[in-house]
């Protein structure tokens, strides 16, 4: 599955207290902390002249309250999509990011009772292509490990923390060329 050639913006939610203490949070519906309010009204402040026309997110409160933020000035409903949620870690919800990840990432472990990695690079690449085939600009407003899984379908490299509240615009690659990450 690859991405379409379509710009779009990118946002991971503002920080919880599981980012904080680097645990794995995964489905684990962790609300956003005072930093991560913080960080999502500022990260509105930046989009403000972005010409947004239509924001999708993630279904965890997370992912949503940020879009709230953001979407409020502008006026925009936010549109949930399920296949932006964050990955299943199973086991290791809630437990300090470990050794694991790394194995995970590069495909040669997947915890008990989670989703693989490249599962979750054929999902957040479908959520991605339908809602960069609607109206546009549109921002999308998800998840560290999902935009991981993006970066890989983008042919990046992978394994680089998105901070919390950076909004990106991602453009397709030119002749020959590779996707191109700019923080606004």
């Amino acid at each position: 599955m690859q991405l379409d050639s379509r710009p779009f913006l990118f946002l991971r939610h503002g920080e919880t207290d599981w980012n904080a203490a680097n645990r794995s949070q995964g489905r684990t519906d962790i609300p956003l902390n005072a930093n991560g309010l913080a960080q999502a009204a500022a990260a509105a402040e930046r989009l403000a002249g972005a010409g947004i026309v239509r924001i999708v997110a993630s279904p965890l409160s997370r992912a949503r309250r940020t879009a709230e933020i953001v979407a409020a000035p502008l006026g925009l409903p936010v549109d949930l999509d399920p296949d932006l949620q964050e990955v299943d870690f199973g086991v290791e919800e809630g437990q300090p990011m470990g050794d694991w990840y790394d194995a995970w990432i590069d495909g040669d472990f997947t915890p008990a009772g989670a989703e693989s990695f490249a599962a979750l690079r054929h999902r957040a690449t479908l959520a991605v292509n339908r809602a960069a085939r609607g109206p546009a600009p549109v921002l999308l407003v998800a998840h560290g490990a999902l935009f991981r899984a993006l970066r890989a379908a983008m042919g990046l490299p992978v394994n680089v923390r998105t901070p919390n509240a950076q909004p990106l615009l991602a453009e397709p690659p030119g002749a020959g060329g590779a996707w191109a990450l700019t923080p606004l």
